[in-house]
């Protein structure tokens, strides 16, 4: 130590929008090197001789981030202190240059991107491709928003940030339910980063008085059938084999308690358990499958999801012990077998398109999701309580099944209008 200093000091000469630059000075044997921070001040904002941003209030214009800024300072120059002390423990003669190396390592811990593709990595190689996609789609708008942000870590995740965040994807016209999307993993990840010691409460933007992502929620288009389309769809059999098909699928998520098409994809042979009182298809749903007390869910199998699968098994190619024709290649696992799925998701979705042309359903647009929606307003139009829709469909807590059903039918306001 006696031979090596270092100290952070305002470098005056060039202007930057955010300010005059911030670097660290490493000293050595009459050399030195100097080191961007990415940090910005203007020089009444800087305490030259404690190397730290002013804090006190009496000075005007203080900078808004000198709090957290101060605390990654502290950080830094304890890694500082670090590093050379192992240097000299392991009796290394390091030069400026392997202690630049070594420094940007240490400040990798708590960098922002380094964590998030840490974590979409994990959850490929744990085979949660879906939430390793939502991971990767939000990282990406960061990146477009924020040019810097392979250099930020984590304390810069500030109220500041988030809000100029928002801002950025409203110009990009995103709704407030897409917004709400991308919030809602940015604290996912905040959240893992805290419980990781990568980075710290005290910027954490969604607290108490923070951001907040509820506020983002919009009401979404009801997207449930009337009872005579959806007569349409158990009654009319198609010519073509394709929409037949499609139909059919329709029908099985309806009375498979609105399961959703990965869910029903991935249901096999094994799925099947038989029980005292008869048989049941019994899964977890993959959307939640990880989550703590998770119970899986029982669909007894009635006559009409009976008469499905003999149908599929008779007139369709059905692949491995797969229950329905919608894997069609064999062999297909971890990530592969995601994306199969999400490319037969799309064609599926269009075969719908088509058959409601046929049928002449034009309430709305025929997605596979509709037929979850319907069962669940089907059962609350036959006076079926909240808490068992929410349980039929997995819901984890009454607040997400109040999404579902948080509006009357129209006919049941036409009715109620008529006292007037």
């Amino acid at each position: 130590m006696k031979y090596a200093s270092f100290k952070m000091w305002i470098a005056d000469k060039y202007h930057y929008k955010e300010g005059y630059a911030i670097w660290l000075v490493v000293r050595k044997n009459n050399k030195r090197k100097v080191m961007a921070l990415g940090i910005y001040a203007e020089p009444h904002q800087w305490n030259d001789k404690l190397e730290m941003f002013v804090t006190d209030k009496r000075v005007p214009k203080l900078h808004p981030d000198r709090i957290y800024l101060n605390e990654w300072l502290t950080q830094k120059k304890s890694e500082i202190l670090r590093i050379i002390a192992d240097f000299d423990a392991n009796k290394i003669d390091w030069t400026l240059n392997q202690f630049e190396q070594e420094f940007f390592h240490y400040s990798n811990k708590g960098n922002v991107k380094e964590f998030f593709e840490n974590l979409i990595q994990t959850y490929k190689d744990t085979n949660h491709i879906g939430n390793a996609n939502c991971y990767s789609r939000t990282l990406h708008v960061l990146e477009l928003f924020d040019e810097k942000l392979p250099e930020r870590v984590f304390p810069e995740i500030d109220i500041k940030y988030v809000k100029s965040f928002d801002v950025f994807l409203q110009k990009r016209e995103c709704k407030g339910n897409t917004r709400k999307f991308y919030f809602k993993t940015l604290r996912a990840v905040l959240n893992k980063a805290i419980q990781d010691g990568e980075a710290s409460e005290t910027t954490y933007p969604f607290g108490k008085g923070g951001f907040s992502i509820s506020a983002l929620e919009e009401e979404t288009a009801k997207r449930y059938l009337p009872h005579d389309s959806m007569m349409k769809l158990k009654t009319t059999v198609m010519d073509n084999a394709v929409l037949e098909r499609t139909r059919r699928l329709f029908l099985f998520s309806y009375y498979c308690y609105g399961i959703s098409f990965i869910d029903a994809a991935l249901l096999t042979k094994k799925n099947i358990i038989r029980y005292n009182s008869g048989n049941y298809i019994v899964y977890k749903r993959n959307k939640t499958k990880e989550a703590k007390k998770v119970k899986p869910i029982q669909i007894k199998i009635t006559p009409e999801i009976q008469e499905l699968m003999d149908w599929f098994s008779a007139n369709t190619l059905l692949v491995e012990d797969y229950l329905l024709p919608i894997v069609s290649i064999a062999g297909y696992k971890g990530e592969q077998l995601y994306n199969h799925i999400r490319s037969r998701f799309g064609r599926n979705n269009k075969n719908l398109t088509n058959l409601a042309k046929v049928l002449e359903i034009t309430d709305m647009k025929l997605t596979s999701y509709v037929s979850r929606h319907t069962m669940a307003m089907t059962l609350q139009d036959n006076q079926v309580p909240r808490e068992v829709i929410s349980q039929i469909l997995g819901h984890s807590d009454l607040a997400t099944t109040n999404t579902y059903l948080d509006s009357f039918a129209s006919s049941v306001i036409d009715e109620a209008v008529k006292v007037l």
